[in-house]
């Protein structure tokens, strides 16, 4: 007996990722529902909201550049129509970045990636010591140079989330408020999930968009399950008070003692810092060590932080795949997709995103810009390797 279809696309998964997602599909006329136990949840907020395609590369990710690129030129005209839509303020600034060093190794990396930067095509500007302190005065006096990259924005993730929310109401998305316990698959296709509370959901198509937990959904066959796994993001948030604005103009980011830390000032006065990096699996505790390295490298950066109230300390989990990008469209299970795996990037990619999996869900395909990061890509490296 076959489950009784209750829509055409089930999403599993209602971080932005997910939300986006169903927000596409609904508008494209296809019946969409939605499961997850806290829509607008997730690493979104705890995530710092840089839409940093130019300061973000790195060595080895020239393909993945493409995308970051491909989703930063479509922000602007996305933030536009979620707003109109929801008359919600998403914090959208083109304030650009500001990445400094503070001794010669940080400057001769800085160095390189200007070179690499170039190379790509990207536009991203050389400033001395002395014109990084005149952009933003709060700088330490040590700064020794910097890259200033206007291209590079910024949004605020909880604000975000919380417009795809209503996006997807309006859109007639239907929330199922539980956890999903099991894919269920009839005849080598997927064909709805089961929940905690028991409840059968049918679809003509499912949607993988649980972040960091889409590796662990039961019944999902061992060949198509996303190689995603946990990395911890521990993030403190001070407020700027009015008598010391304006504090930063824009969001400032350097390599202390080889591990990175931003600051990312938002118009309502907050001031985001972050990040650290930790492989350890599903732990989100705050410890006293994470708050000291990012406070310690920030007070470095901008000793000015010191004054500043503290105000929230939070700790997420970005899903890492093995090659630090994105899992999107069909997998080998047929009615299966994916959108997962984004790792550092899940922000700025959520625009390109919500339209390479619309494209997937009606035609079948991904578009050309999604094309590299079909989920097949690892099944052809297990391949590669097998012994002849």
């Amino acid at each position: 007996m076959s489950l009784p279809r209750t829509s055409d696309v089930l999403v599993v998964g209602g971080g932005i990722i997910g939300l986006v997602t169903a927000w596409r599909a609904a508008q494209r006329g296809l019946a969409t529902a939605l499961v997850d136990p806290e829509p607008g949840g997730g690493a979104a907020q705890v995530a710092a909201g840089m839409l940093a395609a130019v300061t973000e590369l790195h060595y080895g990710e020239q393909t993945l550049l493409g995308l970051n690129l491909a989703s930063a030129r479509r922000y602007p005209d996305f933030a536009a129509e979620l707003t109109e839509l929801t008359g919600h303020d998403l914090g959208y600034r083109r304030c650009g970045t500001l990445a400094v060093a503070l001794d010669a190794d940080d400057r001769a990396h800085l160095r390189e990636l200007h070179a690499l930067q170039r190379a790509s095509g990207l536009e991203s500007e050389w400033l001395s010591g002395r014109e990084c302190r005149r952009l933003e005065p709060m700088l330490a006096p040590g700064v020794r140079g910097g890259l200033r990259v206007d291209g590079d924005h910024q949004i605020d993730p909880r604000r975000l989330a919380g417009a795809l929310v209503a996006a997807c109401e309006r859109a007639g998305v239907v929330f199922h408020r539980a956890w999903a316990e099991r894919l269920t698959v009839e005849r080598e296709r997927a064909a709805g999930c089961v929940l905690r509370d028991g409840t059968v959901l049918g679809a003509g198509q499912v949607v993988l968009a649980a972040g960091s937990l889409s590796g662990q959904l039961a019944g999902v066959p061992d060949d198509v399950l996303p190689p995603v796994r946990p990395v911890k993001g521990q993030v403190l948030r001070l407020t700027v008070p009015k008598r010391y604005a304006p504090f930063l103009s824009r969001t400032v980011r350097a390599v202390v003692r080889g591990s990175q830390v931003y600051l990312v000032p938002r118009l309502s006065g907050e001031l985001v810092i972050g990040a650290t990096t930790e492989e350890l699996g599903w732990d989100t505790t705050v410890t006293a060590g994470g708050v000291y390295e990012l406070l310690r490298d920030a007070h470095e950066l901008v000793p000015g932080i010191t004054e500043l109230p503290l105000t929230e300390t939070r700790a997420g989990l970005r899903p890492g795949s093995p090659d630090n990008a994105p899992l999107l469209g069909p997998t080998d299970l047929d009615g299966l997709l994916l959108a997962t795996g984004h790792y550092r990037n899940g922000v700025l990619l959520t625009p390109v995103t919500g339209d390479a999996m619309a494209h997937a869900l009606t035609t079948g395909e991904l578009p050309e810009v999604a094309r590299p990061f079909t989920p097949r890509r690892f099944r052809a490296a297990v391949l590669t390797e097998q012994p002849a």
